[in-house]
């Protein structure tokens, strides 16, 4: 008798084409020890993914405590954000311009200062 043994990691992936290998393998996984071993497999399978899950977040933890963040770096330093401010607030500058100044999108530009050029409440420590 062949035994076979399927699984899947995530939610979103399907056993479908691991079960009709096996089938075609003429494997056999419907008895009550195959059954049993199949509870236990998957067990197992779960426990190694939270061990995983476990040492990713411990990792993520330790680089955050050393100083370093995950994540894309902000486009707007504290000085752009300044002189973002002061360009907002004079009527002849378009926004477009100092979107290009800049070199940040409008919608970056937004993120950091209101249309009448106040400086909006972001923490520049964390990432978007």
């Amino acid at each position: 008798m062949l035994v076979g043994y399927a699984r899947v990691s995530t939610d979103d992936q399907n056993l479908d084409l691991q079960t009709d290998a096996l089938t075609q393998a003429s494997c056999e996984t419907t008895s009550s020890v195959g059954k049993f071993q199949f509870h236990v497999f998957s067990a197992l399978a779960e426990f190694e993914r939270e061990l995983i899950r476990e040492r990713t977040l411990a990792g993520l933890q330790a680089a955050r405590a050393r100083g370093r963040m995950g994540g894309r770096k902000r486009q707007m330093t504290p000085e752009k954000v300044k002189m973002a401010a002061r360009l907002m607030v004079d009527p002849a500058i378009q926004v477009e311009e100092i979107c290009r100044t800049l070199g940040v999108s409008r919608t970056t530009l937004y993120r950091y200062v209101t249309p009448e050029g106040r400086v909006r409440q972001i923490d520049m420590a964390q990432n978007p």
